[in-house]
């Protein structure tokens, strides 16, 4: 009874590394042990559970943007008219960023003159750090507005 116990005790040990590595491989020695991998390590390994390479279904296709083209009703604006709208924003943006500079550089003038007269560390000099930091910040997100531009 305990021969077929042994059996059937190595195979549910073996059940999960099948699953996993699709293909379990005995092999035996010259001096008769026995070897169970999931590599074949010489001529004499005979393949005794081998499953399908991919059990998981392919993803469905993603349709392409041709399959959905844009419906007739769909508004539509005129290429000049488009230009003309590009070339406002990037006018109203370079007018902000200019404005922005302008800022900065009245801040910092501001927060040099207060550290001049009450020293870096006052108190008092927090509101003027953190608006010099407010305009960088500003310029910066102008800044990749217009790099986002055409």
């Amino acid at each position: 009874m305990t021969m077929t116990r042994r059996p059937l005790a190595l195979l549910l040990v073996l059940l999960p590394f099948a699953v996993s590595a699709q293909t379990i491989y005995k092999c035996i020695d010259a001096n008769g042990a026995t070897t169970y991998t999931n590599s074949r390590l010489d001529k004499n390994c005979k393949a005794i559970a081998s499953g399908p390479e991919n059990t998981m279904p392919a993803p469905p296709a993603r349709p392409k943007a041709s399959a959905n083209p844009t419906p007739a009703s769909f508004p539509r604006v005129q290429e000049d008219t488009q230009r003309s709208r590009d070339s406002d924003r990037r006018h109203i943006l370079d007018q902000e960023l200019a404005a922005e500079q302008r800022n900065l550089e009245q801040a910092k003038k501001e927060l040099a003159e207060l550290e001049a007269s009450r020293g870096a560390n006052s108190d008092r000099a927090s509101p003027y750090r953190d608006r010099v930091a407010q305009h960088e910040r500003n310029i910066q997100a102008i800044q990749k507005e217009l790099s986002n531009l055409k």
